[in-house]
């Protein structure tokens, strides 16, 4: 198995996540916003993703240790270094993260809900318990859930099949396509912000992170059998809790289009 098998395993979810029928119901300013507040979470919890892999694959603490293979310790380092201290749209450090939070608040989106919730995560030091007992819609709770299982679990190829075939090898697509819809719905709206977010990520994600992800699955796998099998069926799961985060954002925004009539 390699990637290409993997490619090929989990086509059906990757074609139902980029025609989901959520595109075409972002239809006006509030739609967009009610979007933004759900997807934030796959915004956040990305990074914890992305840590994860930092911790387990890199020497993140002291004395220093040369761990692992350094050219997965590099592939992961330069991920992280654009991830978390990239350059925002006024040319000081942020990470996506924040930017995403700051173009939020640029179109008038609430992101006091996000913000409540990393608030308990602190208060709670459980990942776990914060996601149960928050307000969040289930599909949103499944999602996160299973992201810091795979975390939890600490088995890097797992961790790493969340990260390349559930998030970042998508991202160039599924951003271009919401982005297609913005820039035609809402040109009155102050987008700046977003539309530098979502152009951040297709460029970086295109062009060097996906296929940087891609190379670190493949040297943490390298001719093991078994471990490529669990990259598919974690990258399977991953799709389809995210193709459910989304129906519950297309379900979010239908219900407030309803009572607004």
């Amino acid at each position: 198995m390699n990637i290409s098998t993997i490619n090929n395993s989990i086509q059906p979810q990757r074609d139902l996540l980029l025609q989901h029928s959520l595109y075409t119901k972002v239809k006006t300013i509030d739609d967009l916003k009610h979007f933004l507040e759900g997807h934030v979470h796959a915004v956040w919890d990305f990074m914890s993703l992305l840590k994860a892999l930092q911790s387990k694959l890199t020497c993140t603490t002291t004395p220093w240790l040369p761990v692992g293979n350094p050219e997965i310790r590099y592939l992961i380092n330069e991920i992280v270094l654009a991830e978390e201290t990239d350059i925002n749209a006024e040319g000081q450090r942020q990470s996506h993260y924040e930017m995403y939070l700051d173009a939020m608040k640029a179109c008038g989106a609430d992101t006091s809900a996000i913000e409540a919730f990393l608030d308990d995560v602190v208060e709670t030091q459980n990942i776990f318990v914060s996601i149960k007992k928050s307000g969040l819609h289930e599909n949103i709770k499944a999602f996160l859930d299973f992201t810091f299982r795979v975390i939890d679990k600490g088995h890097p190829h797992e961790i790493a099949a969340a990260f390349t075939f559930g998030r970042e090898d998508l991202i160039p697509s599924m951003f271009t396509e919401i982005l297609k819809n913005f820039r035609e719905s809402f040109p009155e709206a102050n987008l700046d912000k977003l539309i530098y977010y979502f152009e951040r990520h297709i460029a970086l994600d295109a062009d060097e992170h996906g296929p940087m992800a891609m190379q670190m699955v493949t040297e943490l796998c390298g001719s093991d059998s078994r471990k490529w099998k669990e990259v598919e069926e974690v990258s399977v799961q991953a799709l389809e809790k995210r193709i459910a985060l989304w129906d519950a954002i297309e379900e979010n925004i239908l219900q407030h289009d309803l009572a607004s009539i």
